[in-house]
């Protein structure tokens, strides 16, 4: 899936993404900055994850994620702010390219949350 223009310049803003994620014992949300997040050529989002230790157990269970992410500063349908709802598969890359360009952008990750993005929808 292309990953939409808006969106893009959403996460060159700050702002919070929440990523959820689903296991055995239920939800789990954690977060990271719209910032940290790289888009690959094939349309995927890299994160860098510290811990998420809980996150990839979920994975390992069920590798379906959903994200939130937003920006008071790019514009809406409604004016100033947007956000995204975005679904899709995740994996945790602990080796490869990937994972080398995001360690050294991000000296404290110990692997990479990489997301094929199946569905991105404007919220706001």
């Amino acid at each position: 899936m292309e990953i939409p223009e808006k969106m893009r310049e959403v996460l060159k803003q700050d702002g919070v993404v929440a990523i959820a994620t689903l296991g055995a014992d239920g939800p789990h949300l954690v977060n990271t900055w719209n910032s940290y997040i790289r888009v690959t050529d094939d349309g995927r989002l890299l994160i860098p994850a510290g811990y998420y230790n809980r996150t990839e157990a979920n994975v390992a269970f069920n590798d379906t994620v959903l994200l939130t992410l937003g920006s008071s500063k790019v514009r809406g349908f409604n004016g100033a702010g947007t956000g995204f709802l975005v679904k899709g598969k995740a994996a945790f890359l602990a080796e490869g390219p990937d994972f080398e360009a995001t360690k050294t952008r991000f000296s404290w990750a110990r692997a990479v949350l990489s997301v094929t993005v199946s569905e991105a929808t404007q919220t706001l």
